[in-house]
């Protein structure tokens, strides 16, 4: 049991003996009330043009503002990880994707406003909009959410040396990209 967690007092009986157990779920010894910190699901997806130029956001807030990343974000509730991502591009690019695919996932610890979320992020790769043959004519017709979204741009990933040389705001997206990068080659 880790007794150094983020609670003063039990939120239900005001007790101090709450402890954060397991790395799951706060536990009070004084009137048995458990909170359990279930894992966040966020997504992510991975939209590229064939001659490996992959479309990535500057992020415009915390955490890693002016960093690159791909676009997604957290799961709303009943919604599935394959609607977020679809709902993720038309808020934060107005893109319109029809269908995604799934690549891969990995878990994760999220830090916002000093609190740690564990995460699993799901990896989605999509195909560009029908008569859109590369990413940075489909940049043109990107309009940023300026509360998430600084600018868009185009970065090409076709060896390991350019997946190493992005400023990725997010070590499990360079994952995903080598994942999607391996995938490619074949």
């Amino acid at each position: 049991m880790n007794c150094n967690n983020n609670f003063n007092s039990c939120p239900m009986c005001g007790g101090k003996n709450i402890c954060f157990v397991d790395n799951k779920k706060w536990f009070c010894s004084d009137c048995a009330f458990t909170l359990y910190h279930n894992v966040a699901a966020a997504v992510c997806v991975i939209v590229a043009d064939r001659e490996g130029n992959v479309l990535l956001e500057k992020r415009a807030k915390e955490p890693r503002k002016g960093f690159f990343a791909l676009p997604g974000g957290f799961i709303d509730p009943d919604e599935s990880a394959d609607e977020a991502a679809l709902r993720e591009c038309r808020e934060e690019a107005a893109l319109e994707i029809r269908r995604v695919q799934y690549l891969c996932s990995f878990p994760n610890t999220y830090e916002y406003k000093r609190i740690l979320y564990k995460t699993c992020d799901v990896f989605y790769r999509a195909s560009l909009p029908h008569g859109i043959e590369t990413i940075a004519a489909l940049i043109k017709n990107l309009r940023a959410q300026k509360s998430e979204v600084e600018s868009f741009t185009a970065v090409r990933i076709t060896n390991d040396a350019e997946l190493a040389a992005v400023p990725l705001a997010f070590e499990n997206s360079r994952r995903a990209l080598g994942v999607w990068l391996k995938r490619r080659r074949r």
